[in-house]
C-alpha cells in the first residue's frame, strides 16, 4: 500500500472515531452520574494550592543556575569558544520558559481562587433569593 493510500485510510478512520466520540455518550461515563458538572471545592482548592506552591518553587528553584551559567557562557565566549554563545542562548531560553511556567501557575492558582469565591458568592445570592421568595409566599 502506498503512503498516500495509507495516510488517507488513517485520516478516514480517525475522522470516524472522532465523530463517534462527539456524537455518542457512553452508557456509563465512569462517574455513575448523569453528566452534570460538579464543583468540589475541596478538590479545586487543593489544585489551586498546589499551583501556588509550584509557582513559588519555580520562582526560586528555576533560577538557581542562572548566574553560574551566565558566567560560564561569558568565560567561554571570552576564550572564543562558540559554545559560549550557545550556552547563553540556552540560558536565555531556559529563563523564558521558567517565566512562562511561573505565569501559568499563577494564572491557574488565581483563576481557581476566583472561581471558588465567585461560586460561593453566587450560592449565597441564590440562597438569599430563594429565602426571600419563600418569605414573600408566606406574607401573601
Amino acid at each position: 500500500m502506498a503512503f498516500d493510500e495509507e495516510w488517507a485510510a488513517a485520516r478516514t478512520a480517525a475522522a470516524a472515531n472522532v465523530s463517534m466520540r462527539l456524537n455518542h455518550v457512553p452508557a456509563d461515563p465512569g462517574n455513575g452520574g448523569g453528566g452534570d458538572l460538579e464543583l468540589n471545592q475541596d478538590h479545586i482548592g487543593a489544585v489551586g494550592s498546589e499551583a501556588f506552591k509550584l509557582h513559588e518553587r519555580l520562582s526560586t528553584d528555576g533560577k538557581h543556575a542562572n548566574v553560574a551559567t551566565s558566567d560560564a557562557a561569558g568565560a567561554l565566549s571570552k576564550e572564543s569558544f562558540a559554545s559560549g554563545a550557545a550556552l547563553l542562548k540556552v540560558n536565555s531560553r531556559w529563563e523564558s520558559q521558567v517565566k512562562t511556567l511561573v505565569a501559568a501557575c499563577a494564572n491557574i492558582s488565581n483563576g481557581l481562587n476566583y472561581s471558588l469565591s465567585s461560586h460561593n458568592k453566587d450560592e449565597k445570592q441564590l440562597y438569599a433569593e430563594f429565602t426571600t421568595s419563600k418569605i414573600d409566599e408566606y406574607l401573601k
